[in-house]
């Protein structure tokens, strides 16, 4: 699936380096296209409930997933790195 700059998406795979759970809402900056034989891939930034950035982070398409109108919002703690 392509995804358009500044669309909203859920993480589909946790990314512990960035503190990051599968299910948090990220906004596409940057669409990456793979060549031949390769996935695309996504400069995602992830934003607090508040609007501050917590990360900026390059995915694998296959690593997130678009929102849907069944699905609501959540908020969660962000944990202290380990």
């Amino acid at each position: 699936m392509k995804y358009e700059p500044y669309a909203r998406v859920a993480l589909a795979a946790d990314l512990p380096a960035h503190r990051l759970r599968h299910g948090d809402v990220a906004t596409v900056v940057e669409c990456h296209p793979g060549h031949p034989g390769q996935e695309s891939g996504y400069t995602l930034e992830v934003f607090t409930a508040a609007g501050e950035t917590i990360a900026v982070v390059t995915v694998r398409e296959s690593q997130i997933e678009p929102l849907t109108s069944t699905e609501v919002l959540s908020v969660r703690a962000l944990q202290s790195a380990a």
